[in-house]
């Protein structure tokens, strides 16, 4: 039951890794079509989520692979994965907000965002059904990096929410005054939320590698 666990474990994450990765490619497109910080924000928070999913993906599989691994190596790896999903989180949260600040004055959303807003929402979709998928498999496998990419797919489903509303005020009334604000304060919440739940990542296993260090200065003392 425990292998068949972390099977679906494995596949679960390699999907999420091949899923993720046409995002960065398409949205990259179209952000060279349009004019719209959020749809920046977004193609820049998307290329980096992937590479944190990959980190995930191969320490997940080298652990659960490896029969002889000891239980500190195995800690200490997925405390290196789950700090690279806070750090990527953290890094496309600054650079989101960086990016919306210098655009907050002078400049128009427009051009074509359709192809940003069927990539967010079906992003949407997806990662709702990743968010509720990790959550299962963290039930019944205590990996903290399982429970890593559970607070990063429910951040992401979130995001994409986000994403979607601003960008429909942006294809249904570009020339809307309000519409600017509201691609805006998009990206805003977007940056500040990827922010916050990186910064609590890096924090939570940053007390864990120094509780662990505490622990083994202790033995050898």
């Amino acid at each position: 039951m425990k292998n068949n666990n972390s099977k679906k474990a494995q596949n679960t994450l390699l999907t999420s890794l091949l899923f993720s990765a046409p995002g960065p490619i398409i949205t990259g497109i179209s952000v060279i079509t349009s004019y719209s910080t959020t749809q920046v924000a977004d193609f820049l928070r998307r290329t980096i989520e992937l590479a944190a999913i990959f980190a995930s993906w191969y320490v997940f599989r080298k652990i659960k692979n490896s029969i002889d691994m000891n239980e500190s190596k195995k800690e200490r790896l997925e405390n290196i994965a789950n700090l690279f999903v806070g750090c990527a989180l953290s890094v496309s949260g600054t650079v989101m907000l960086a990016i919306s600040l210098s655009r907050a004055d002078g400049y128009t959303p427009g051009g074509f965002v359709l192809m940003g807003l069927i990539i967010a929402f079906l992003g949407l979709v997806a990662n709702t059904i990743f968010w509720f998928r990790y959550r299962a498999l963290s039930r019944h496998d205590k990996s903290s990096v399982l429970s890593a990419q559970h607070k990063l797919y429910r951040a992401k489903a979130f995001v994409d929410l986000c994403v979607v509303s601003a960008l429909t005020s942006v294809a249904v009334a570009p020339n809307n005054p309000a519409t600017m604000y509201i691609d805006l304060i998009g990206s805003i919440i977007i940056a500040v939320y990827l922010l916050i739940n990186g910064v609590i990542i890096i924090k939570n296993e940053r007390r864990k590698m120094m509780k662990s260090k505490s622990l083994a200065q202790s033995l050898v003392d």
